[in-house]
């Protein structure tokens, strides 16, 4: 694996909840974050717009050309191999960060909005769930859920920051905001009940994680108006809020084994992004 680890210095949330992981399992995720991470460096570093494509470039040749020297590149296609992931998940998320290289990135409508979402983390959460030996069709398409979930947090967290290098993938206002959290809300609770399929060593971890990303979206919407917002900065979860939100996990944990719950009651909210993508040839 890479020496530098990506997790704990730029996905703190992840990295809390890794805790809670086999060392192994840790290991195999981080791997798969690294990836993620530095490909999204790329198009996130202030560089020239073309320095930039050219470097994004190369990493795509490296990977599809499997460069082992890059020991990002061989990491990522040990767990490809391991846990026969698709290459159209990772051909869809260097899509969706390539979708950032650009001098002014908008996003027009919800569609847009849940593509672009899946392309960079609902990928990631299926991967993820591959790496966790997830095996149930309605369970991968949770895992997208969840990362879809995710992606729309982030997104209403960073509206300011994404304005500054001209990302505009929501309104830059309150309302905007706070439908995009609501949003985000209905995947989160799609993404629940599959999570009883994660082997049991795995499952405590991902709900942490799950509580987690779901607070900060609460954290936003506790600001009111759109001048609060703007005035705090980046909205975290404090460590005494990841202690409370852990704790609530263990009552998800609890109901998760209390509860019963056909896979054909499971919605998926995929309407839209199948209009672009087949999910069911990534899954």
């Amino acid at each position: 694996m890479s020496d530098k680890n990506y997790l704990s210095v730029y996905a703190k949330s992840f990295n809390w909840a890794g805790f809670f992981l086999p060392k192994k399992t840790y290991k195999k995720c981080s791997a798969l974050y690294d990836f993620c991470r530095v490909a999204d460096n790329i198009a996130d570093d202030e560089e020239k717009l073309e320095v930039k494509e050219i470097k994004f470039k190369q990493f795509k040749k490296d990977f599809v050309q499997k460069n082992f020297d890059n020991p990002i590149i061989k990491n990522m296609w040990d767990l490809i191999d391991e846990f026969k992931i698709s290459v159209k998940i990772i051909e869809d998320l260097l899509d969706g960060i390539s979708s950032d290289i650009k001098d002014k990135v908008i996003l027009n409508s919800k569609k847009d909005l849940l593509v672009y979402s899946y392309r960079v983390a609902g990928t990631v959460g299926l991967m993820m769930a591959k790496i966790l030996k997830v095996n149930k069709i309605s369970s991968l398409k949770s895992a997208i859920d969840l990362g879809i979930a995710m992606q729309l947090t982030n997104i209403s967290r960073d509206v300011i920051e994404d304005s500054k290098i001209n990302r505009f993938y929501i309104d830059k206002n309150f309302e905007e905001i706070s439908s995009t959290i609501n949003l985000a809300d209905t995947f989160y609770e799609n993404s629940f009940y599959s999570i009883k399929d994660i082997p049991i060593s795995f499952r405590f971890s991902i709900l942490v994680a799950r509580r987690i990303y779901r607070k900060i979206g609460y954290n936003i919407l506790n600001k009111k108006t759109f001048e609060n917002y703007k005035n705090s900065g980046k909205i975290y979860v404090s460590n005494i809020e990841k202690c409370i939100e852990t704790i609530f996990a263990i009552f998800d944990l609890i109901k998760l084994s209390l509860t019963s719950i056909k896979e054909n009651q499971i919605k998926h909210d995929h309407f839209l992004i199948n209009e672009e993508i087949n999910l069911d040839e990534r899954i």
